[in-house]
């Protein structure tokens, strides 16, 4: 029996108590399902290419970094523990764009869907937090600042307006969006793309370099 594998309910009158104890915290059930449950994620991200895993907005540098070193570990104890650092990191941040990313992987045209939601998660981003151009920025330090704020600053507007026309019952324009929300999205997707080009022929490398060790 393998009980790091399988943790099955118990029948009984205290089934309300089965997946927290009195106090209120998670019980070690739980919490060991949450732990295989990130690590078996985190063997999934491991099968995903370097540069795809360096594509995946908001995941913090300890995280890329763990999942990096995974990729150049050989034995099997050493990726069993670094798997069990990789769960515990995850346990603090919200996995959920993690598994987007896995899934988008998994299925037919996956470079392009996730290339696709990686945009749409900048553009938002961008348009809703001040501190996401700074991180922008600093990514892609390439990119025609001034160009860009015009962009967001002009999405913003066109987004207050709709917003504003929804709240009063007024039917939404033709261009619900606007011009320069859609502009931004294609700035962001160009930017990225080239990003991903110049990137993969490096990765490529260094895959290879890890098959000849």
């Amino acid at each position: 029996m393998h009980p790091n594998y399988h943790f099955d309910h118990d029948d009984g009158a205290d089934d309300g108590f089965q997946d927290e104890d009195f106090s209120g915290r998670p019980s070690k059930t739980r919490l060991k399902k949450q732990m295989h449950d990130l690590q078996a994620l985190g063997k999934e991200l491991d099968e995903m290419p370097a540069h795809r895993l360096k594509a995946i907005v908001g995941m913090p540098e300890s995280l890329l970094d763990a999942l990096l070193d995974l990729k150049r570990i050989r034995s099997h104890e050493g990726r069993r523990r670094q798997l069990q650092y990789i769960g515990k990191i995850m346990r603090g941040i919200d996995a959920e764009p993690l598994r987007e990313a896995v899934a988008s992987f998994k299925l037919p045209g996956a470079k392009e869907t996730l290339a696709l939601h990686t945009a749409e998660r900048w553009r938002d981003r961008l348009i809703a937090e001040d501190d996401a151009f700074t991180q922008w920025m600093g990514e892609h330090p390439g990119t025609d600042a001034q160009a860009l704020r015009t962009l967001i600053r002009n999405a913003r507007k066109d987004q207050a307006t709709a917003a504003a026309a929804a709240a009063q019952g007024a039917e939404a324009p033709t261009e619900r969006k606007g011009r320069a929300y859609r502009e931004l999205f294609q700035q962001i997707k160009s930017t990225l793309a080239a990003a991903a080009a110049a990137a993969a022929p490096d990765d490529a490398d260094d895959d290879q370099e890890d098959d000849d060790e």
